[in-house]
């Protein structure tokens, strides 16, 4: 797939003529870049038999590579007035199927033939957190997640134990991510302040947490991040409702210092935190 060009697709002319301007509030910034999108089909290592979920297809310029590259898209379109655009423009690539709606009220393996899929996004900034975790969090989840997002959050879900955030640990527990290129502000049309990266993030077969405790493992990463600046035993106790010596109690049974803060565990030492506090004692 690498090296296959397209015709260029004339962005601003195409929302000039469908009387189209793209809309800040849904974060809209469409990619003209056509090495850039040559990048990230490549990173999605996608196969000929491959079904890909492409969510936020905006006006179908990297749909068109994907269509070349897999045997079936399903592209996930927000926005209304862009469908007749997106629509003109995929309408030669008779594997692309449309979807009006917001993915993040859809089930993502209903709308796909079989499991073990693909999702190739260009998402909005403001939800980049809330599309991963449904992602994951799905039956039949995908194998594979390449991601177009800032690059300043990309980064922040790379990041390693001292650096670590709520959104790092809700995609570390399920799959290994890793920053595979990064695209200049200028890629874009119109062009956002900030810089974007690619991300690919590599399925795990099963989450690095048990299935039987993610729900404990979320309440405390909440708990654990919801007063970042204080110590785990401060920040546990209010989060969870309980008294700070049985807060602190916890965490020294799970070898932990009460004193560190949630940013410096590992994934590991949750785990170990979630055998210790069980699902009687985590607020819903």
């Amino acid at each position: 797939m690498t090296g296959i060009s397209l015709p260029p697709l004339n962005i601003p002319g195409l929302l000039k003529q469908f009387g189209l301007r793209p809309s800040k509030s849904l974060g809209q910034n469409f990619l003209l870049d056509d090495r850039a999108m040559q990048d990230i089909v490549h990173a999605a290592n996608i196969q000929l038999t491959d079904e890909v979920l492409e969510i936020g297809p905006g006006l179908g310029n990297l749909t068109r590579y994907l269509a070349l590259a897999a045997h079936r898209i399903i592209a996930v379109e927000l926005d209304k007035g862009l469908f007749p655009a997106l629509e003109k423009v995929v309408a030669p690539y008779k594997n692309v199927r449309l979807v009006q709606g917001d993915i993040l009220m859809l089930d993502p393996a209903g709308l796909m033939e079989k499991p073990d899929y693909l999702v190739v996004a260009n998402i909005p900034y403001y939800i980049t957190s809330a599309v991963i975790r449904h992602l994951l969090e799905s039956g039949g989840h995908p194998r594979r997640l390449v991601l177009t997002m800032q690059e300043q959050v990309a980064e922040r879900i790379c990041a390693r134990p001292g650096k670590m955030s709520l959104l790092s640990l809700s995609v570390q527990v399920f799959g290994n991510p890793q920053i595979v290129s990064y695209i200049p502000a200028e890629a874009f049309f119109p062009a956002p302040k900030v810089d974007s990266a690619v991300l690919r993030v590599e399925i795990l077969p099963e989450p690095v947490i048990p299935a039987a405790s993610l729900d404990t493992f979320f309440t405390l990463i909440k708990a654990g991040f919801s007063q970042k600046r204080k110590t785990l035993r401060n920040s546990l106790s209010g989060g969870l409702g309980i008294a700070p010596i049985q807060a602190e109690n916890k965490l020294a049974a799970a070898g932990i210092d009460p004193m560190r803060r949630a940013e410096t565990l590992s994934l590991e030492e949750w785990g170990k935190l979630c055998l210790v506090i069980p699902e009687s004692q985590n607020p819903k």
